[in-house]
């Protein structure tokens, strides 16, 4: 008996470290390939990152591949992160994107910065390129790693398909995000897509949360109405003006298993309000 758990204990630890090695990282002509660094695992990720391991864990980190590649005095570096999902991909690479920085097509979306760094992400994976030389050879080399890594990685190209929800009047090119957790700083909001807006001088947010069930929505707007003493909850589909403490005037609308929440604008501006929410519950 004793034999057949530790034959099961080791087919379990065998399966992970298989699970946590699947990525074969390429190569890169004229680069010699270095890997020494580990598998890090969520157990180990502030070995590498730190701080910044809290955010790649909450969303959904799994393991983190590395490898250098160096020619001479200059280096690239690559860095694959794999999260639980295609939602938990795009949330932790939208925490680090700005619309300032020039975007390329590579996996789903991917941008390069001034300084040399290449990112993107395609299905559950978050790609980080970078290289601290200013050479041109280098950085044509850095970019074509990105898309080698890009064909190599297996999975859907497609953003998430919660995006296409938002309407595109006013809406601010590639500042939309996830939230995977505490929401406006509210614990009983999570895994929202946002989206942010202009309209003349106004600026606002739209948020939109899909719960898996229509008594999840309705737990989750009770919740979210005697947080800010707004009474109870007095139908199955509703729109309220809330007074958050942490963020101002809210307007929270609902539909089935659908939430919409804007912030940003005033108590008076109802009616644009009332226009987001009844296109996306629509």
């Amino acid at each position: 008996m004793k034999n057949k758990i530790l034959f099961a204990f080791f087919l379990i630890l065998l399966s992970g470290i298989v699970f946590a090695q699947d990525i074969k990282l390429p190569d890169l002509k004229g680069y010699k390939k270095t890997t020494e660094y580990p598998v890090y695992l969520p157990d180990n990720l502030w070995d590498y990152i730190n701080g910044a391991a809290d955010t790649y864990l909450a969303y959904g980190f799994v393991d983190l591949h590395i490898a250098e590649y160096k020619k001479g005095k200059n280096v690239i570096k690559l860095e694959i992160y794999k999260q639980s999902d295609h939602t938990m991909a795009f949330g932790i690479y939208s925490t680090e994107r700005s619309p300032s920085f020039r975007f390329q097509q590579l996996g789903s979306q991917g941008y390069m910065t001034a300084d040399g760094s290449t990112n993107f992400f395609k299905a559950n994976y978050y790609v980080k390129i970078r290289t601290y030389s200013k050479d041109e050879n280098t950085l044509k080399s850095a970019e074509s790693l990105a898309s080698s890594v890009s064909d190599m990685l297996v999975g859907s190209t497609e953003m998430p398909s919660a995006l296409s929800l938002f309407p595109q009047t006013g809406k601010k090119t590639n500042e939309e995000t996830y939230i995977n957790e505490s929401v406006l700083g509210h614990k009983f909001l999570n895994n929202a897509f946002k989206a942010n807006y202009e309209s003349g001088n106004d600026v606002f947010s739209v948020f939109i949360i899909d719960n898996n069930t229509s008594e999840e929505t309705r737990k989750t707007v009770e919740a979210y109405l005697t947080a800010t003493g707004s009474g109870a909850m007095d139908s199955e589909t509703g729109k309220y003006m809330l007074k958050d403490g942490y963020n101002g005037t809210i307007f929270l609308a609902w539909k089935e298993k659908r939430i919409v929440i804007i912030s940003g604008l005033s108590k008076d501006q109802s009616e644009i309000a009332d226009r987001f929410t009844s296109e996306i519950l629509r």
